[in-house]
């Protein structure tokens, strides 16, 4: 298991790796002239105020629905939950399109953080979701035999047990947010992501753009070691069912239709714009075409791009995971932090270093979808291994125990014990996965084999022509292709939510 965490570590540090040899080339007087201008500190400060907002934008909106939906009589609450997954299904330059298509004013940092909230709170509502479905209720029903309130149970009590779900969640929200492009292009609000590209397209490896990836390597470390600092070293398992069982809603009284329209606002916002604005570029769309040899050639490119890579990922972030949680060290924490590095890099960054590594080191791979499918697993790694861990974490480390005690060796307690344990996390895992690399712009443009397109790379080509009604389509179609993976998230229990389901 360390020699492949290792390994898979090593793959995930070729862009930084990249970044810095281009900053020795570069030299450290000449980068500091790079980083020390006005234009910097403005990008600087766009993104981090960006990110920050959307990360406890995301963080608190996830939360207050999960709650909303697990521990309240909201009627409905089946079919809020389902609404609720569902803007997973729509990538969030797909929502800018929409937004900005409908009204040109929507731009700037209220546009992104609209957008960008709208398009990432289920990266915290799922997992939020998922650890209040496995809470025991009698740890909350002592604090107020002690006189606690539920505001001040819900601070102390359960708050605490949502820790991992809600960190998780918001890291990737904010992973996520540094190395956004489509979204923010399209509503004019400049980062360091957007930046770059700028710089690329006018000066290919440029050095200036090479110092903006240095800056956004620093802020990824900045959220790795909060979300490290914060989620501190407890563990949340539990052996057995126990006494747990759901726990009795709480009356909402006299607010639970100003709720429910709450609710559906939230549900309007970021799922009836974009199906609104797709419905009416189809119809009234002057550029509005339905090439369909073309429009089945992405499709299936888009669905076995998605299929290979999700498993491929998803595959590479089991020893990560396995030695972050059950062999904790120095050793497992290096080599799964290493793992979300990447993952806040632009796309062309990334791609940029595995076009240099692969010409320089295996020739052969160069323009194949093995370093397209490469590209992937370093992009998107983040989402499997926070999943995945969400599950190990609640797998109770007893139960390998007491199968070693009954003579079975390592790999057939994992086939038999652990592995069936976080089957939904695996499952949800790939699921994110898939829904990335569906969506996924930059990296596929430059890494994909020649001929090769992908529904959202004929999306952004029309898009950016202001063609609206041609990208019409292929965004339809981007949709529907996240629905099956969307569907498989809502109905999951994951992260692991049976983990007391032990196999005989």
């Amino acid at each position: 298991m360390l020699v492949a965490g290792a390994a898979v570590a090593v793959l995930a540090l070729v862009p930084l790796a990249y970044v810095a040899f281009y900053v020795v080339v570069i030299g450290p007087v000449d980068l500091w002239h790079l980083l020390a201008r006005p234009r910097i500190a403005e990008l600087l400060r766009n993104t981090v105020t960006l990110a920050i907002a959307c990360m406890a934008a995301t963080a608190a909106l996830g939360v207050s629905l999960g709650v909303l939906v697990e521990r309240t009589d909201l009627p409905g609450r089946r079919l809020w939950h389902g609404l609720l997954v569902a803007p997973l299904a729509v990538p969030a330059f797909v929502n800018g399109y929409a937004w900005v298509s409908l009204d040109r004013s929507v731009h700037g940092f209220t546009g992104a953080f609209t957008v960008v909230t709208l398009s990432y709170y289920p990266l915290v509502y799922l997992p939020v979701v998922a650890m209040l479905r496995r809470l025991d209720p009698a740890l909350e029903e002592s604090a107020w035999s002690l006189g606690h309130s539920r505001a001040r149970t819900f601070r102390t009590v359960v708050l605490p047990q949502l820790r991992p779900a809600l960190l998780g969640g918001a890291l990737l929200v904010g992973l996520h947010l540094l190395a956004e492009f489509g979204a923010l292009s399209l509503l004019r609000f400049p980062t360091f992501t957007t930046a770059i590209y700028d710089q690329y397209g006018s000066t290919f490896n440029g050095a200036a753009a090479t110092a903006m990836a240095v800056v956004l390597v620093l802020l990824c470390l900045v959220l790795l070691l909060a979300e490290l600092r914060l989620r501190g070293n407890r563990r949340y398992a539990r052996l057995g069912r126990g006494a747990a069982r759901g726990a009795v809603p709480v009356a909402l009284g006299p607010w639970r239709w100003p709720l429910v329209g709450v609710v559906g606002a939230v549900v309007v916002l970021a799922l009836g714009i974009p199906a609104f604005s797709l419905v009416r570029w189809l119809v009234v769309g002057t550029s509005t075409e339905f090439p369909m040899a073309e429009l089945a050639e992405a499709l299936v490119a888009t669905v076995a791009l998605a299929l290979a890579g999700a498993v491929a990922t998803t595959l590479a972030a089991i020893p990560v995971v396995w030695l972050a949680v059950r062999h904790r060290g120095w050793a497992s924490t290096v080599i799964e932090r290493s793992t979300y590095i990447a993952n806040a890099l632009p796309g062309i960054v990334v791609g940029l270093a595995l076009v240099v590594a692969s010409l320089r080191l295996v020739p052969a791979i160069y323009q194949t979808a093995a370093l397209l499918v490469a590209a992937y697993v370093i992009l998107f790694l983040p989402r499997a291994v926070v999943t995945v861990r969400a599950g190990l974490e609640q797998a109770p480390t007893v139960l390998d125990d007491v199968a070693h005690s009954l003579g079975t060796g390592p790999l057939a307690t994992a086939r038999r014990v652990t592995l069936p344990l976080i089957a939904p996390s695996l499952g949800a895992g790939a699921a994110l996965v898939f829904l990335a690399i569906s969506t996924e712009l930059t990296a596929t443009l430059m890494l994909s084999p020649i001929g090769t397109h992908t529904l959202a790379t004929e999306f952004w080509s029309a898009s950016s022509e202001l063609r609206y009604g041609a990208a019409a389509p292929y965004a339809l179609l981007l949709v529907l292709v996240s629905i099956p993976a969307t569907v498989l998230l809502m109905r999951s229990d994951s992260p692991a939510t049976r983990t007391e389901r032990v196999p005989a």
